[in-house]
C-alpha cells in the first residue's frame, strides 16, 4: 500500500543563472464515482474507462495489423488517434517508468517523444534491444520492476488547500522579482507536480474533485511525492557547520559565490550583505527533512545528449542509473560542449538576472532577483556547473521539458531535477555529447 509522505520545507538559497520561459497515507485507489465518471472531454471507448482499476490491472496486448499491408501507424496517424486521450496503460507504463528512474517526464497517460525515449533507455539497460514500442517482453521487464499499484488515493490536507498560493505568475520576468514568493498558483497545479503528474491527467483520473477542499479524496500516481525543501543528510550538514567558516562550495554555489567563478558571471554582487541566502516565510518552518528524501549518492557522472535532448546518470561501474529528458539550449545560447565539473547544489533557489545575459524580452539594463518557489525560472533546484552561467536545474513549465528550448542551461521537471541533485556529489563529472 503506497505511503505518500508530508512535504519537508523550502531552504531558501541564493544563486544565478536560468531556464527560459502536507500529505496523509495512501492507498490503492477503489472504485469511486469520482474515478469512475469521466470527464465529456476526455470521454473512452468502450472498455477504456480511465479508473484506477482499470490502470492499476492494466496490461499489454499486441495491436492488431494495420488493414492494408500492415504498414507501421505513422506519427500523424498516432497523433489523430486515441493516444490524444490518457490511455489506462499508457499511464501504467509512465509511473513504473518513473519508479525505476527512467523519467517520462510529466505523466500523462499519452503516446509522446519523452516516453518512448525513456522507454527505449529502459530497454537498454535491461539488457534488451532499443525500443520505443512497448512489446510484451518490455511490459513484463516493468511489471517485474514494481509490483505496488501505480495509482493510490490521496486525501488532500489543510495545508494543501490553504496555500500559500501566487494571485498570478507574469510572464515578464521583470515583474516577476516583485512577487514575494514563486509559488504555485492553485492546489490542482501543486497536486499535480507533487505527484509528477500533466494536470490534465489529474483533472481527467477525478473530473469532479475540489482540488480547494481539504478531506477530498483523489487518485493520483503512486511516485514518491515531490520535495520542496532541503534533503535530511544536506539539513544536518548545514546545521554542524559554523556560519562564515564552511567551505563547502555546494553552500558557495548556492549564494553566488561559487569557487572560481566571478560574481558577475553568476549576476550577483557578493560584496553585498542582501545576497546572502534569506529564509521564506511563506513555507512551513517545522516541516522536518524526511529521511527517505537522502539517497545515497549513486550517480557517478553525467552524460547530456544536445541531440536526443535528454540526461543520463551514470555508476561507477559504468551501469546506467537515471535518465531524463530535458531542454537544452537555443539558437540564441546553445549549449556548452566538452566536460564541466559539479561545483555545488542549491535548493530552493533565488534567480538573478544580470543585464549582460541579454535574454530576448527582457528589456531592463539592470540586476534584478526573482525569490524562491517553484514557479522560479530555475524551478526548486540549481545544480551549479564549472562553465560560467551555466547549470542544470528545474523549471516552472514541466509539461513542456524536452518539447522547448532554454537559455543555454539543461532543463529537467522539478522532480528530475531534484532526483539527480539529491544523488550526485561535487566534482562529479558532466560530459556534453554533440552528435
Amino acid at each position: 500500500m503506497p505511503h505518500l509522505p508530508l512535504p519537508s520545507a523550502v531552504a531558501l538559497m541564493a544563486l544565478v543563472c536560468l531556464a527560459a520561459p502536507n500529505a496523509a497515507v495512501a492507498k490503492p485507489a477503489g472504485n469511486t464515482s469520482s474515478e469512475a465518471s469521466k470527464a465529456s472531454s476526455d470521454k473512452e471507448a468502450p472498455g477504456e474507462a480511465l479508473t484506477a482499476e482499470a490502470i492499476n490491472g492494466a496490461t499489454f496486448s499486441a495491436p492488431e495489423t494495420p488493414e492494408g499491408g500492415g504498414k507501421k501507424e505513422s506519427k500523424k496517424a498516432r497523433a489523430k488517434g486515441k493516444d490524444k486521450r490518457p490511455q489506462p496503460l499508457l499511464v501504467k507504463v509512465q509511473v513504473l517508468l518513473d519508479r525505476a528512474h527512467f523519467s517520462p517526464g510529466a505523466i500523462d497517460g499519452r503516446d509522446g517523444e519523452n516516453m518512448r525515449n525513456a522507454l527505449s533507455a529502459f530497454a537498454v539497460a535491461q539488457g534488451l534491444p532499443a525500443s520505443q514500442t512497448l512489446n510484451q517482453e518490455l511490459f513484463d521487464k516493468l511489471a517485474a520492476s514494481s509490483a505496488d499499484p501505480v495509482v493510490a488515493t490521496y486525501t488532500i490536507t489543510d495545508t494543501d488547500a490553504s496555500g500559500p498560493f501566487a494571485e498570478k505568475i507574469p510572464a515578464k520576468m521583470e515583474e516577476q522579482a516583485d512577487l514575494e514568493a514563486m509559488n504555485y498558483t492553485n492546489p490542482r497545479e501543486m497536486l499535480a507536480e507533487r505527484f509528477h503528474m500533466s494536470r490534465d491527467l489529474l483533472s481527467a483520473l477525478n473530473p469532479d474533485a475540489a482540488f480547494d477542499k481539504a478531506g477530498t479524496g483523489i487518485v493520483v500516481a503512486a511516485v514518491p511525492p515531490l520535495e520542496t525543501g532541503k534533503p535530511a543528510k544536506d539539513e544536518a550538514k548545514s546545521k554542524s557547520k559554523s556560519s562564515g567558516k564552511s567551505e563547502d562550495k555546494a553552500r558557495d554555489a548556492s549564494d553566488g559565490k561559487s569557487a572560481d567563478k566571478p560574481a558577475a558571471d553568476k549576476g550577483t554582487d557578493t560584496s553585498k550583505k542582501d545576497d546572502a541566502p534569506k529564509s521564506d516565510d511563506t513555507f512551513k518552518k517545522d516541516d522536518a527533512p524526511k529521511k527517505d528524501d537522502a539517497p545515497k549518492k549513486d550517480i557517478a557522472w553525467v552524460e547530456v545528449d544536445k541531440v536526443t535532448r535528454h540526461v543520463r546518470g551514470f555508476g561507477e561501474d559504468g551501469t546506467l542509473r537515471a535518465y531524463y529528458p530535458a531542454s537544452i539550449g537555443s539558437a540564441e545560447k546553445p549549449a556548452p560542449s566538452g566536460e564541466a565539473k559539479v561545483k555545488g547544489v542549491a535548493f530552493a533557489p533565488v534567480y538573478t538576472y544580470n543585464p549582460k545575459y541579454a535574454f530576448k524580452g527582457v528589456k531592463t539594463n539592470k540586476t534584478f532577483s526573482i525569490r524562491p518557489g517553484p514557479n522560479n525560472p530555475v524551478g526548486i533546484v540549481w545544480i551549479d556547473l564549472s562553465i560560467p552561467s551555466y547549470g542544470i536545474h528545474g523549471t516552472p513549465e514541466p509539461e513542456k521539458v524536452g518539447k522547448t528550448e532554454s537559455h543555454g542551461c539543461i532543463r529537467l521537471t522539478n522532480w528530475d531535477a531534484r532526483d539527480l541533485a539529491t544523488r550526485i556529489e561535487r566534482g562529479a563529472k558532466v560530459v556534453f555529447k554533440d552528435e
